[in-house]
């Protein structure tokens, strides 16, 4: 048994053990947490002193964690929940407030809402560092393991552990270059044109064109593309056609407009979720009511 004295265990320990454990590489774990190589292994060293275990061994050209350093990660997670409430006691001030936020989210949340979350954060929480990743099918592990503290999705996974509140519903609208062709005007017009869609990752389509054919309606594909920020460029100086949210107007190219589509769509949900750990923590629910603020100010200048 190890004779080191527990009371030497810091955050950047338990840090640097979660970071190992998540990236799979000394290197990776470098960089996450900004320090070098012989820093994270150096530390490494005196974590294998402390717990009397290798934690990570050598697996064909990375490494991988033993079932002790695997045990030993939902611990060290939640005694740096218990570190992070204990600097929040008392009054929160976001002006103060040190962290890494790692927030979860495909393309369409990140391009809409995460820059101008970041432009409040500038202001009023200066100390925070944002990191985004994307979320893909978010699962419910991405926030069991505080791989990230918030997920944007409207495909909340469902747990008894996990919180989602509904921060907007958007409209689908029809993108189309009013220099190439005019506004679809009715059903006839909108499915006798070619259209650029989203076909995520792994063949999985999008929600609207899935609800679209259970009703047997069939759209003429020209090029289909990973995520929504590549459909301005095959929109524009074309005469192709894009259905997306409404949001995504702004982040268009210039020139490009927009009409309701001349069929029935479905509306688009977005929600936040998160693990009931973080449920009145005073630093996520701030964080939380400011995402929800700037939703609202987005929809206001939509309507405009």
């Amino acid at each position: 048994m190890s004779k080191f004295d527990y009371s030497d265990i810091s955050g950047k320990l338990l840090q640097l053990h979660l970071a190992v454990l998540e990236t799979g590489a000394i290197t990776a774990a470098a960089q996450r947490l900004g320090v070098t190589q012989s820093a994270v292994s150096h530390s490494l060293e005196k974590l294998r002193s402390i717990t009397g275990d290798a934690l990570f061994v050598k697996s064909g050209r990375g490494i991988v964690p033993t079932a002790h350093a695997q045990g030993l990660a939902e611990q060290a997670r939640g005694l740096l929940s218990g570190m992070e409430r204990f600097t929040q006691s008392g009054r929160f001030d976001p002006l103060h407030w040190q962290a890494r936020f790692t927030i979860a989210a495909n393309n369409f949340q990140r391009d809409v809402l995460l820059p101008p979350l970041l432009q409040r954060l500038r202001q009023k929480a200066p100390g925070v560092l944002l990191h985004v990743i994307p979320s893909g099918i978010p699962s419910l592990e991405m926030l069991r393991q505080q791989q990230c503290q918030l997920v944007l999705s409207p495909r909340p996974p469902d747990g008894g552990d996990i919180l989602q509140k509904r921060l907007f519903e958007d409209r689908y609208q029809v993108f189309y270059d009013p220099a190439q062709r005019g506004a679809p005007a009715s059903r006839a017009d909108y499915l006798g044109a070619r259209h650029v869609t989203v076909v995520y990752e792994g063949g999985r389509p999008l929600d609207l064109d899935q609800w679209m054919l259970t009703r047997g309606v069939r759209r003429q594909f020209a090029v289909t593309v990973q995520d929504f920020s590549g459909l301005g460029a095959f929109v524009q100086g074309s005469d192709l056609l894009a259905t997306a949210p409404a949001l995504l107007l702004r982040h268009m190219p210039a020139g490009l407009a927009a009409v309701a589509p001349p069929l029935p769509c479905p509306r688009l949900p977005m929600f936040m979720v998160w693990h009931m750990r973080h449920q009145h923590d005073a630093a996520h629910r701030w964080l939380r009511g400011e995402l929800q603020s700037l939703v609202s100010e987005l929809l206001k200048l939509q309507t405009v």
